[in-house]
């Protein structure tokens, strides 16, 4: 559970608000002994300066060194005292900022003042809550220039500010982002909840394919709270929440150029169980990787050939080492996106030079045909479950992409005892160099043989596939093992 204080420097610069409970002075923060306590703690320092060794800049040092998560940070002070620290964090903003500033074009300089990462000006709120999440401070103002040398706008200050400088008409803007942001502040306090531990699961809900669908999410909060977790489901815009909680469950499709590995990595290091890890992520979303990973540690797989965009000669070494048909992916795919089979040379050449234009390598193998894919579940190194994903009719793959439809075959689920051997210890190989997290391993059988496709990071979890056999035990075994890991991060242990 998390605990919220609002750290000011006097009691009267609270005036123009509502009472709390949380309300602490920085004075009285400072004389407080440090508790051990189960609660996580979130300071809000609303001191009036964050200046270098100023009692704004005191409070975010004592916050962490007492273990409470604080807004702002000494990172985010140390970074925003610096404009060549931040601005090495835009760079990436110019699609943002030109489409906020389209309606204001004639101005050379544009001032907005983010509260809680919103600002009243809706135009400008995607660029206040992407600096929310990079630069978290309760009042950011951000000023914009424009450039004619290239008709271009870039933000050429960003500045902290107090809530006590704000005018009347601010002060209002203040108190509705502080609420929305922290519901806890000014609400009466409600009974204690019997849970032990807080675990966020992240979903997207425009997302079409899940890896997770509502009957299985429903599952997951039923199964956590029956263990003495408390389970709440949150969305991309959450990120600044993430410290609240102990555990985080990702249930979105993963990316690494993607905010699913920016959730992971702030997880990670806020000391937040995490699964997907990050270093998971990292080994699971790349097929090149995972290739080369096989091959090092002697799992078995389909011959597999790197393809590189400035190389002619690989299409001849590859057709010499091979027949047709042959499999060329895209190193990121996932649900069988950018996986195609070519028949030929020509097409070969044709479809490599269309996949080119994604990445400068792709991926070869040789073609297994199967009737289906067998996929095992594995957490910590150990099975979990077992399913055999049918071909769709007349297709080659499990899943086929046409237009805005997507067909996918038919499952089998199975006890994990009923997986030949051979798939069972192909897909345990597999996982055992990339990490202890939970994974999906797409293996193929052929001749008594497992050959593994591919590590999947972020597998299935759907209600009425994948628990078929096990039911609501493959539910509470997951959320056992968060409950396992929370125990041992409170603890010390790893």
């Amino acid at each position: 559970m998390a605990s919220t204080l609002l750290v000011v420097d006097n009691f009267s610069d609270w005036a123009p608000y509502y009472p709390s409970d949380q309300l602490i002075t920085f004075e009285a923060y400072l004389a407080t002994e440090q508790v051990e306590s189960e609660q996580r703690v979130r300071v809000i320092n609303l001191c009036r300066s964050y200046s270098y060794l100023s009692d704004g800049y005191y409070c975010s040092l004592l916050a962490e060194a007492r273990g409470h998560n604080v807004i702002p940070s000494v990172k985010v002070l140390s970074d925003l005292d610096r404009g060549e620290l931040y601005r090495l964090q835009l760079d990436d903003l110019s699609q943002t900022l030109s489409k906020a500033v389209k309606s204001k074009d004639q101005q050379s300089t544009i001032k907005i003042r983010s509260y809680f990462g919103t600002t009243p000006e809706a135009a400008y709120q995607e660029l206040a809550r992407i600096l929310f999440e990079r630069f978290s401070c309760p009042v950011l103002e951000i000023t914009l220039q424009h450039f004619p040398i290239g008709n271009k706008w870039e933000i050429s200050e960003l500045q902290a500010i107090s809530h006590h400088s704000l005018e009347e008409a601010a002060e209002n803007h203040f108190a509705l982002a502080l609420d929305k942001f922290s519901k806890k502040v000014w609400r009466k306090d409600r009974p204690k909840k019997a849970s032990r531990f807080d675990l966020a699961i992240l979903i997207n809900p425009e997302e079409q394919m899940p890896p997770s669908n509502r009957g299985a999410l429903k599952k997951f909060i039923t199964a956590g709270r029956q263990l003495g977790i408390d389970v709440e489901l949150i969305s991309p815009q959450h990120y600044v929440r993430l410290p609240e909680f102990d555990g985080l469950f990702i249930r979105e499709t993963t990316g690494i150029d993607h905010h699913t590995y920016r959730f992971a990595k702030k997880a990670e290091a806020e000391g937040i169980v995490v699964i997907d890890d990050p270093t998971s992520m990292l080994r699971c979303t790349n097929k090149i990787y995972l290739a080369d990973l096989f091959r090092t540690h002697k799992v078995p797989a389909p011959k597999t050939w790197l393809l590189h965009k400035d190389n002619a000669a690989h299409l001849d070494n590859l057709e010499k080492s091979t027949n047709f048909p042959i499999v060329i992916k895209i190193p990121d795919g996932s649900f069988s996106r950018g996986v195609v089979k070519v028949q030929n040379r020509y097409e070969l050449e044709q479809k490599v030079a269309e996949l080119f234009k994604q990445s400068a390598l792709l991926l070869a193998q040789e073609f297994l045909y199967t009737d289906f894919d067998w996929r095992i579940g594995i957490l910590n190194n150990k099975a979990l479950y077992a399913c055999r994903y049918y071909m769709v009719k007349n297709h080659w793959q499990i899943y086929r992409h046409g237009g805005s439809k997507v067909d996918a075959g038919s499952f089998d689920t199975l006890p994990t005892f009923e997986v030949p051997k051979a798939v069972l210890e192909a897909a345990l190989k597999a996982t055992q160099p990339i990490g202890n997290g939970f994974y999906g391993v797409d293996v193929k059988e052929k001749d008594g043989k497992g050959f593994v496709i591919e590590v999947n990071d972020n597998p299935n979890i759907d209600r009425g596939v994948e628990d078929k056999y096990l039911g609501d035990e493959l539910y509470h075994l997951i959320m056992a093992e968060f409950l396992r890991r929370m125990d041992n991060r409170r603890k010390g242990d790893k």
